[in-house]
């Protein structure tokens, strides 16, 4: 029976190597996949998903307007993969769970929690809210060996808590940390300057 699922992570989780690896399965037994990335992800290129560790495949890219159940309907894969799913619209959310209800297809969405504030991104939101099976992608603190909950983002390597929701960067950005190392950075370089949280 055709789900939607949500696996969520931190940075640095290991979530587009985990993409690619699903996807690489999929096409290893003969069947086809539809790989889908959000237009605003361009770290690596525009249409293209691509892991830390170099690896990388061609994506369709996913913009406004993009009507994901009528691409799907005119491929017809065994699978949809969704690459930095957060970036994904309320609406565009709901397109998936056409994907999965009308079409029987698997659509398997891979993305971030929540921003750097620790606040939900839409379409973290939204597939929390629709998912049929929501799981956690794990990694640990870059600072202790506690698990990662938080992306912390950098600039000129100092943490920053405030700013654009979005702000598309890899490690020179963003480090995945727990709660108790994000909340001693913020006492340190927010709080200990007077700044609002």
């Amino acid at each position: 029976m055709a789900q939607l699922y949500y696996r969520y992570g931190t940075m640095n989780s290991g979530k587009s190597i985990e993409v690619l690896r699903v996807a690489h399965n999929y096409e290893e037994q003969g069947k086809s996949v539809l790989l889908f990335t959000p237009s605003i992800d361009s770290r690596y290129g525009t249409g293209v998903v691509t892991s830390r560790i170099g690896l990388h495949k061609e994506a369709t890219i996913v913009g406004d307007d993009t009507d994901m159940v009528a691409l799907t309907c005119e491929a017809m894969p065994d699978c949809v993969i969704v690459d930095e799913a957060q970036f994904l619209s309320e609406a565009q959310v709901l397109q998936l769970t056409e994907i999965v209800d009308r079409l029987k297809i698997p659509v398997l969405c891979y993305g971030l929690r929540a921003d750097f504030m620790g606040r939900l991104f839409p379409g973290s939101t939204a597939l929390f809210s629709w998912a049929d099976k929501i799981e956690e992608i794990k990694t640990i603190c870059w600072y202790c060996n506690r698990k990662a909950l938080m992306n912390m983002r950098y600039k000129d390597g100092i943490p920053v808590f405030h700013g654009e929701q979005i702000q598309i960067g890899g490690n020179e950005s963003y480090l995945p940390v727990c709660r108790r190392c994000y909340k001693e950075a913020r006492t340190r370089f927010v709080e200990a300057a007077g700044a609002n949280v």
